[in-house]
């Protein structure tokens, strides 16, 4: 069952201390703070996959990154159906408005245009962190062959 970003928010003393936000759980570092480096590194190992953020109407920047390939979706809670991850990720926000929508930039690219941090502004550099979280969630597309290909193909 898909748990929700909202529900690992940093608290203030977590965003202003890198080491802090840094010795959390893997899921709450990759839900709130790093998600980005986390939907990177899993693209950067799975093809057929895209860049995703979760915007609320009229915000500038994304909400929430992840992985998709228009059926699964890949984020701090491992693979989830795409539909899933949309419905619970909007029933937990104040502001249910979120739109999922592509992202056509390299991680460097989407850090600086949307104030995220890069890899170089963590505690660590969190790539290898990000890989070994990955490796955590075997791939559900064996079990469910149908499932492989986008939508779109």
């Amino acid at each position: 069952m898909y748990v929700p970003c909202a529900v690992f928010r940093r608290t203030p003393l977590e965003r202003a201390d890198e080491r802090l936000a840094w010795d959390r759980d893997d899921q709450y570092f990759f839900a709130a703070g790093a998600c980005h480096v986390l939907a990177y590194a899993f693209l950067s190992c799975h093809n057929g996959f895209g860049a995703m953020g979760l915007w609320p109407t009229g915000a500038e920047n994304p909400g929430h990154v992840y992985a998709s390939n228009g059926v699964w979706a890949f984020d701090h809670s491992g693979w989830t159906p795409e539909p899933e991850l949309l419905l619970t990720s909007r029933a937990a926000e104040p502001r249910p408005d979120y739109q999922a929508r592509p992202i056509d930039l390299a991680l460097d690219e989407l850090c600086a245009r949307y104030w995220m941090r890069g890899r170089r502004e963590f505690a660590h550099d969190p790539w290898q962190r990000a890989h070994d979280y990955i490796s955590r969630f075997p791939d559900p597309r064996s079990q469910h062959p149908g499932d492989q290909k986008s939508k779109a193909s």
